[in-house]
């Protein structure tokens, strides 16, 4: 573990069992994430990015198998931790998490401040022990804390919003509130799986200019799983490129962005319109996770693939402040 992260994934590899067979989901898979810092995962769909988000939450299928691997939080090994422990010191407490879709993860039928002290009620905040059957008291502390988090989150008028529905709401105003149900017991680090998909381009910069200064406001560390470079690129620190369940590159976003080393890296950054007039995409597609190929699982699609590629997977290699897997960048392999 690096001794500077909140959060360290440390050879990963999670596989699923299906009725035509088991996939390879992810497959070690190394991601540190620092205090205070905003870490990028980026790769096309199916790529194991929500997987890795729902592993460090431990929300997994039942039919998931951890083969290996470790998912350290301050030093304490999540997969190790019993379901109680997970549900009342790890998720919703010192780990929050913004879903993907603000139209789904709210529920209909209560008020959205029903919904967010309902946190509250069973987490508190810190110092506080979980609030159930608690008094007046706490009950008005929490409401008066909701309402500043939503006043942090520019939702307009925060008093009379605790009160809605969530039909009530925009998309984008949904999402806030979901932003500031991951912030409200204070949490270290917040997981965001993909929260701008759904919104439109403008209500999208919005929110992520808010993340951005909620992250520095609150010091709260931030794992942003995206398919888009365009949200990499104003929202991240650093980013770790994934590809079919396998670490790609990671490094600095500025960095990679303009010097990606990897093929994989590269061709994604030809595909991205606001650095290339001259779009090219990606030939082929993401392999099956049920029978994916040996060796680098990106040597299909890549025009630089060598035989190495297909046999063994290359080793990580530094470069500079970058780390790369590639043979290209090493003629050794793991």
């Amino acid at each position: 573990m690096s001794g500077s992260a909140i959060l360290s994934v440390r050879d990963l590899k999670i596989s699923v069992r299906t009725d035509e067979g088991v996939a390879q989901i992810l497959d070690h898979v190394n991601i540190d994430v620092a205090p205070g810092r905003i870490v990028g995962v980026a790769g096309e769909s199916g790529c194991g990015k929500s997987t890795l988000i729902r592993a460090v939450l431990n929300i997994l299928p039942r039919q998931t198998r951890i083969e290996s691997g470790e998912i350290l939080f301050n030093g304490e090994d999540l997969l190790k931790l019993s379901a109680r422990d997970m549900q009342q010191r790890i998720r919703g407490r010192a780990i929050g998490f913004i879903p993907q879709d603000p139209y789904l993860a709210l529920n209909p039928v209560f008020k959205v401040g029903t919904q967010l002290m309902e946190i509250l009620r069973w987490h508190g905040l810190p110092g506080e022990a979980a609030a159930t059957g608690s008094g007046a008291d706490q009950r008005t502390r929490h409401r008066n804390h909701l309402i500043e988090l939503l006043q942090a989150v520019q939702v307009p008028d925060p008093e009379e919003a605790l009160e809605r529905y969530p039909h009530q709401f925009s998309g984008g105003q949904r999402q806030r509130v979901l932003i500031a149900g991951a912030l409200a017991c204070q949490p270290e680090l917040v997981l965001a799986d993909e929260p701008t998909t759904a919104l439109d381009v403008t209500t999208q910069l919005q929110i992520l200019k808010l993340l951005k200064e909620l992250a520095e406001r609150f010091n709260v560390a931030m794992l942003f799983v995206t398919h888009d470079f365009g949200v990499i690129a104003q929202l991240c620190d650093s980013v770790s490129v994934m590809y079919a369940g396998q670490g790609m590159e990671s490094g600095p976003t500025r960095t990679i962005i303009n010097q990606p080393l990897h093929p994989y890296s590269q061709m994604l950054m030809r595909c991205h319109p606001d650095r290339f007039t001259d779009l090219e995409g990606i030939p082929g597609q993401v392999p099956s996770a049920l029978n994916p190929p040996d060796g680098c699982r990106f040597h299909p699609r890549c025009p630089l693939a060598r035989p190495e590629c297909r046999q063994k997977r290359p080793r990580v290699v530094a470069r500079g402040e970058q780390k790369v897997a590639c043979v290209l960048q090493s003629e050794e392999v793991q």
